[in-house]
């Protein structure tokens, strides 16, 4: 059992989106502007934010006592949805108002963490609707919403997609159950669109124990992947390298800072590259952060409002 899970993002309002995919460099330490970003050695750190209720800002808030790193890598928005049409019958990605405000004012909501140094990502959820990545009926379909979904980085300046099955609602509105090409054709079709981004797993669901297809496995088609349950140790089940992997996965709202240090430490001394957190808010959490940087880089928080 999860001890602790996101909300859905969901509610009205329609957001299509359109424009070319553009290829730019994906690595953790390269600034989108400004001066290059302060290198740290160790893990990658990801945090992802509920826009509903928190700003993205938070995230560059945080750097290290020692050297002034950064804290996080990786910033994703939380989140975007996989919704159905049901007179098209077709998927199409949609943002509540609160990810739409957060994407229309990308210049002061992504841009800023991104001068950083910070890849800022969007995280794709089920609505309640029957779509998911996982019962997409063609290669074809699978390929529209890869679009529609490398087009939204292109848009918005972002630097990648995160893929989170959950809360689809498999067979809803008369949608189809998980079959096994339609992750794979949809993950093949957006690392073909974008080639230079990133692209990450949440552990779960449907799609995450269907990455193999037609003697096509897109594992390595991933640039990350990470244990969906907070408060855990899990490694996940794809071919990846360590490097590449987070099993910890902690949430700021519910996972005590003895647990978030100890599965810290051990992420280092398992040799893992990747360290997950869930749910920064606006407070001040540098004493609780600094129990987990102080395993993974030696090193206390500095909050800097």
């Amino acid at each position: 059992m999860r001890t602790s899970r996101r909300s859905t993002a969901r509610t009205t309002a329609l957001a299509l989106v359109a424009a070319a995919a553009l290829a730019v460099g994906a690595t953790a330490t390269t600034p989108a502007a400004g001066a290059p970003a302060v290198k740290k050695q160790g893990p990658t750190s990801v945090a992802y934010i509920e826009v509903n209720s928190n700003s993205m800002l938070n995230v560059g808030k945080y750097s290290l006592a020692n050297g002034g790193g950064n804290v996080f890598d990786i910033a994703v928005v939380f989140a975007a949805n996989i919704n159905y049409d049901t007179a098209k019958k077709s998927a199409y990605l949609y943002f509540n108002p609160n990810v739409q405000r957060v994407l229309d004012n990308a210049a002061t909501q992504i841009r800023p963490l991104q001068a950083k140094g910070i890849k800022v990502m969007l995280s794709v959820l089920g609505n309640h609707q029957g779509a998911g990545f996982a019962n997409f009926p063609s290669k074809t379909a699978a390929s529209a919403f890869a679009k529609q979904l490398s087009d939204a980085v292109s848009t918005y300046g972002l630097d990648g997609i995160d893929f989170d099955d959950e809360y689809a609602e498999y067979g809803r509105n008369g949608t189809g159950q998980p079959n096994d090409s339609s992750f794979v054709h949809l993950v093949s079709a957006l690392r073909s669109n974008m080639p230079n981004k990133l692209i990450s797993l949440y552990n779960i669901g449907p799609s995450a124990s269907r990455l193999s297809y037609g003697g096509v496995n897109v594992s390595s088609k991933f640039n990350y992947a990470w244990n969906p349950y907070y408060g855990t140790w899990g490694v996940p089940g794809i071919a990846l390298p360590k490097a590449n992997l987070s099993p910890a996965a902690i949430d700021f709202g519910s996972t005590s800072s003895t647990t978030a240090a100890s599965l810290a430490r051990r992420t280092v001394s398992e040799g893992y590259g990747v360290y997950l957190t869930y749910n920064l808010d606006g407070s001040d959490r540098h004493t609780y952060m600094s129990a987990f940087t102080r395993q993974l880089y030696g090193s206390d928080a500095v909050y800097t409002p």
